[in-house]
Order: C-alpha cells, then structure tokens, then sequence
C-alpha cells in the first residue's frame, strides 16, 4: 500500500498531457496520472488502447510526442536528461523473456548489474543469488533458458530488473506468453513484491490480479484514461459504460 504520508509528497511518477503518435496514427491522446510510492497501479483495456505505449514511454523506450514525464520530481522528458540513469532506476519486465540463451540464469542477472552499475564479477553473483532466491529459483541459477520453463524464466526476468534496485517496476503484459498453469508463479512474485512495498505499474489482463493487489485500477481505451479508482470502485461500481463491457467481456 502507498505510504500513508505519500499525499503531501511528490508523486514517484508524474505524467502531464502525454501525446504519443506512430506517423498519423495517435495512440496516447492526453494521459495525465500521477503515481504515488509505494502505489500498485494496474492498467486495463483492450488491445490498441495505449497501454503499452504509454508504460513504454515511461522509461523513454518510446519517446512521447507531447506532454511531461517526471520521475523523483526530476523532467525525464527534457532534451538532456541521462536516459540510462533513468533506466537504472525504473525496472521493466516484458511480455518476451529477453533471456541470454548462451548464459545461465546467474550469469543472466549478473551481466547488467557489471555492465551498467559497474558491479564487480562477486558482488554481482552475491546479489543475483539473492534475487534468484527471492523469485523462488535459488536452486536453479546454472540453468540456462533452455531447462527452463517459460514462468521460470520470466521469475529469472524479474530477478535481472530487482538486481538493479529499481525504485518503480513495470510490467508489460508479463504472463500473457505464458501458458495457463505457469502463470500463478509469476503472479505471486508480483504479489510478493507489492506486499514488500514496491512502487509498481502493471499492464495486464489477470482480473483476479488487479482484483486482489491494486490500490488503483485505470482503464484505458482509445489512447484516453477512461476511468479510474480502487479495484471495488472499477470493477463493483464502474461508471463508464465502456468500463463496464470491458469488465462484463473479460470476467
């Protein structure tokens, strides 16, 4: 849950006006969400509806075309702003795995914490045994991706982006590619994250999920924040008529 002090403060994430377009194509049409530390914020909406895009430009792997991010009150959005240090700071897991095949699943939660934080070969295998541990694979760090199921190597996913410390994790869709009876795996990691106080942004289609962990449910469709509010308030009492059949569709 946000820290109860979270209101008076700066908001983890800001998102003002934020316009995304693919040629002509408008994706995002003016997304304005402030995110609070320590927030579990899930995203729904039907596929197309600007979900992805705009967890994507949170990170600036998508650059938006208008409008403001701000992250720890600082412009990530500004011309010179350190792409990488925002990246070390924001942890993203994905709908593919986007697994080393050639490496195993230590060395896999190892390489970017050398790489980007300059974490000596030790220090990094000590803190990637202890990630590996806390998804629940401490027995599995010389697998490589190959001897591993797809739930299992997206817990080794997850792993790699906790090595880096990040201070908000988001999720794209992480179970999705996942087949049915892998998928509670993955989402108790999630969970347990939550429960650990981790600021979180999801984008997913586990009802049951959002139900259960958000403190706040967003629906999006065609590119707009549709509505907004805690799981009972989306999900009991939606106001939106459009709210309402995505729900009715998907439960």
């Amino acid at each position: 849950m946000p820290n109860p002090t979270s209101a008076s403060a700066e908001p983890i994430l800001r998102i003002e006006d934020l316009h995304k377009s693919f040629g002509e194509t408008d994706v995002l049409k003016g997304i304005s969400l402030d995110i609070e530390k320590g927030e579990v914020v899930v995203v729904l909406g039907p596929s197309g509806s600007g979900k992805s895009t705009m967890l994507r430009c949170l990170n600036l792997l998508e650059k938006p075309t208008a409008g403001k991010i701000f992250f720890e009150g600082e412009e990530i959005t500004a011309p010179k702003v350190n792409i990488n240090s925002v990246r070390e700071r924001m942890g993203m897991v994905f709908q593919q795995f986007n697994l080393f095949p050639h490496l195993d699943a230590l060395h896999n939660v190892m390489l970017a914490q050398q790489k980007v934080l300059k974490r000596s070969k030790a220090e990094a295998a000590e803190v990637a045994r202890v990630q590996l541990e806390r998804v629940g694979l401490g027995d599995r760090c010389d697998y490589f991706p190959g001897e591993l199921s797809g739930g299992q190597q997206q817990r080794v996913a997850i792993a790699r982006a906790l090595a880096m410390d990040p201070h908000v994790m988001l999720f794209d869709e992480a179970t999705s590619a996942l087949d049915p009876e892998l998928v509670r795996g993955v989402l108790d990691v999630m969970r347990e994250l939550a429960q650990q106080g981790m600021t979180m942004v999801v984008v997913t289609h586990e009802m049951g999920f959002a139900r259960d962990v958000a403190d706040r449910v967003i629906f999006m469709e065609g590119g707009h924040i549709v509505e907004q509010g805690t799981p009972e308030q989306v999900f009991e009492h939606p106001k939106s008529d459009r709210t309402r059949a995505f729900i009715g569709e998907v439960s």
